[in-house]
Order: structure tokens, then C-alpha cells, then sequence
């Protein structure tokens, strides 16, 4: 009872250690001061009226400017009714049309207590994005319980160390590729030790997920050069050379992006790994660190198969529409699996795969190791308390530990 307190004590201090450094995470100022950053004031808006007299209509896209009558919803101009552009482009993706009644996100430009101008940037979503982020987290918590809010918090986590310490690192100028394995040590450790505890379990799964992410990285920065590939490739990274980030190195991001995009799979199969190992090992306290390492290698095998799968689909995901553009036109599947975005997603899901497939193995060794040292101390432990009425020393008692039952029983026959 008491050592089940002490790991209970040592898992509620490790949660409210992370709890503290996330608040802390947040209210820490920003590593990285945006030049372009102006003084300007965000809130919602109402649209009360709508003047579309200078859009206009090209085929099916449309351009030009609405101008809007905004009653301001919160923020210090409360109340006030302001007029509103919203510039159209002609770019589906971008552009966004108001009606009478929609909440809008306004961006204010102000002197002194005056508005001088306001944007209205796009629809309000944010109070149903939170309405449903806490569903979620409602029904997670209700379904796993304290899991569940461990593992919210782990989420929590990530993201804040994400927005304020691996992307600002890496626009001051810190290598992409050490910048997000750190980051990724330290996430899959937080993530691990807070949902299995502290303890042997969520070891495993750590040392078993950082070699698969360890190898993930080294086989994108090999295959990379091969594949002829810029990093340009990876969405809106174009955009931050014109930004004034010339010396970034596209390259390496777009190989951080590779083993990143991979670890929250590889984490999770580790995870499943090492709980499995670590039952196997409770209720057969008998078995060899082989046999362990054999018990790991047969849960993993399965999980890593349609992780695979799971890992193509939400690439592949990401460039549906493109892969539909190239069936209309009849474009041969040869010439598309060689195209450059193609092919930077095959790198990406066969280097993450790589990845998955290896952590089972690589947990199921760490496992084998570590949870077979406990074993040993167990044996270690039956052989001090062993005692027999016929007198017999302690090394017959070990004898009796490896011998079969069947060898067991007739020792105590008279």
C-alpha cells in the first residue's frame, strides 16, 4: 500500500511540474519579436449592413471590395458601429463574402481613442472552436477519466511548446532539424510520463520512441539529396523567404516536418508496446528477457501494420484535390508518382514509416532489458525468503525456481 502511495504522490507532483511549466510557457514573453508586428486591436463584430457595388464577378470567382456596417461586440470600442473593407482577390481559398448578420473577426487600426480603419479578416469561429475543444475534452475526460485529463494537459503542452519555443527557435535562426528533435524529446517525455506515470512503462515507451524518431530524422537527411526535392515543397515555406528569412535553411525544415509529422504515431505505438510488455512481465514474472522481447515483438507487429496505413491516409489526405486534377486530365500514374509534390509525400510516408515499423522492435529491446531486470530482482527477492521445513539451503531454493512444476512438487515429497 504504501510504495502504491509513493507512486501516486510522484505522478500527481510530475502532472502539476508540467501544469506549472505550461502556465509558465504561456504567460513567458515571445522568444521572437515579429519587425512587422503593429499595434492594432482584435474583436468581434456584428455585420449590419453589406454594400457589394465594387465586387466584381469573373466566371466563378469574384473580386474587388465589400464595404461593411460592423456594430463592434467587444474589446474597449464596445458598441460602436464601424465600416469595414473585406478586399476580395479572386482566390476561392482566401476570399470571404459577409451577409447581414454574420459575426466577423475585425482587425482595428486606431490613434489615440479614434478607430481610423478596420478589416474585417474573417468569419468569428472562435467561440465554436472552443465549444467544441471543451466537448471533446468533456467526453474524454468522462470516457478515461483522470487519463483523460492527464492526457489533455499533455496536449496543452505540445501545442504551447510548439508556438512558443520550437517555431520561434527556428525563425531566430536555430537548426530546424536539432531545434524539432529537442522539442520532440521533450514533448514525447512530458506526453509518456504523464499519462503511464512515472515509472518503467513510460521509460520504455521514451527510449523506444526517440530511436524510431532518431532514425526517422537520419533516414530523411540520407534520402533527401536523392529525391532532387527543394524545400520550398513544403507549404508557405516560399512565403517566409520573402518575409525576410533568406538564410533559413528549407531543407532542413522540410526534414524536421518529415520526423515531426511521424512522432505523435510512433509515440503511440511505443506507448502500446511498453504496457503491453509491462502485463506480460506482472503476470509471467518467469519469463527471460527472449521471451519478453519475443511477447513485445508479437504485440507490435500488428499496430505497426496499420499505423502504416493510418500514416499514408493522412499524407495522402493533404493532397486530394491535387491527385484529382491529375486523374481528370488523363495524366499517367507513372508521371504523377514522379512529380515533385508526389514525391515529397512518398518520402514522407515511407521515411515515417521506416520509423513506425522499427519502434516496435526498438521498444520491445529497451523493454526486454529493463523489464527483465525486474524480473531478476523478483527472483532475487523468492530466493532471501525462501524457506523449506527440510532445511534446505538457498541454493536449492533458486534450483526449485528454474526447475518444472512437476520437479517442484516431488521435492516435497518425504
Amino acid at each position: 500500500m504504501f510504495a502504491r502511495i509513493q507512486i501516486l504522490n510522484r505522478d500527481t507532483v510530475f502532472v502539476l511540474l508540467i501544469l506549472l511549466v505550461t502556465c509558465a510557457l504561456l504567460l513567458m514573453p515571445n522568444l521572437y519579436n515579429s519587425p512587422y508586428a503593429r499595434e492594432e486591436e482584435r474583436c468581434a463584430g456584428q455585420v449590419l449592413a453589406v454594400d457589394d457595388s465594387l465586387v466584381k464577378q469573373f466566371g466563378i470567382v469574384k473580386a474587388g471590395s465589400q464595404k461593411l456596417q460592423v456594430r463592434l461586440l467587444d474589446g474597449p470600442y464596445a458598441g460602436r458601429e464601424v465600416v469595414a473593407s473585406n478586399v476580395l482577390i479572386g482566390k476561392m481559398e482566401s476570399d470571404k463574402m459577409f451577409r447581414s448578420g454574420d459575426k466577423v473577426f475585425l482587425v482595428l487600426t486606431t490613434l489615440g481613442n479614434n478607430i481610423t480603419a478596420a478589416t474585417a479578416y474573417d468569419h468569428y469561429r472562435l467561440k465554436i472552436e472552443a465549444l467544441l475543444i471543451a466537448l471533446f475534452a468533456a467526453v474524454l475526460i468522462g470516457f478515461t477519466g483522470w487519463s483523460g485529463a492527464k492526457a489533455l494537459l499533455a496536449f496543452l503542452f505540445t501545442v504551447v511548446t510548439v508556438w512558443k519555443v520550437l517555431l520561434p527557435g527556428v525563425l531566430m535562426g536555430y537548426d530546424p532539424i536539432w531545434t524539432a528533435l529537442l522539442a520532440v524529446i521533450v514533448i514525447a517525455g512530458v506526453t509518456l510520463f504523464s499519462i503511464a506515470g512515472v515509472g518503467r512503462t513510460a521509460l520504455v515507451a521514451w527510449l523506444g520512441a526517440l530511436l524510431g524518431v532518431f532514425l526517422t530524422a537520419a533516414l530523411a537527411s540520407f534520402l533527401f539529396p536523392p529525391f532532387r526535392l527543394h524545400g520550398a515543397i513544403l507549404a508557405y515555406s516560399e512565403t517566409l523567404l520573402y518575409s525576410g528569412f533568406e538564410n533559413l535553411n528549407l531543407e532542413r525544415l522540410f526534414i524536421a516536418a518529415v520526423f515531426l509529422g511521424a512522432s505523435g504515431a510512433v509515440i503511440d505505438l511505443s506507448i502500446d508496446v511498453s504496457a503491453a510488455m509491462n502485463e506480460v512481465s506482472r503476470k509471467r514474472p518467469d519469463l527471460s528477457i527472449k521471451e519478453l522481447m519475443k511477447s513485445g515483438l508479437y504485440v507490435g507487429r500488428p499496430m505497426a501494420t496499420t499505423m502504416v496505413t493510418t500514416l499514408f491516409m493522412a499524407y495522402m489526405s493533404e493532397y486530394m484535390a491535387l491527385l484529382m486534377v491529375l486523374l481528370s486530365k488523363g495524366i499517367p500514374p507513372l508521371q504523377v508518382a514522379n512529380l515533385n509534390f508526389i514525391s515529397a509525400e512518398v518520402l514522407k510516408t515511407v521515411v515515417g514509416s521506416f520509423g513506425l515499423i522499427t519502434v516496435a522492435p526498438f521498444t520491445a529491446l529497451v523493454g526486454g532489458y529493463l523489464y527483465g531486470k525486474r524480473r531478476s530482482g523478483h527472483e532475487e527477492s523468492l530466493e532471501r525468503t525462501a524457506k523449506f521445513p527440510d532445511g534446505h539451503t538457498i541454493q536449492r531454493s533458486k534450483s526449485l525456481l528454474e526447475a518444472p512444476p512437476s520437479s517442484r512438487e516431488s521435492s516435497h515429497q518425504p
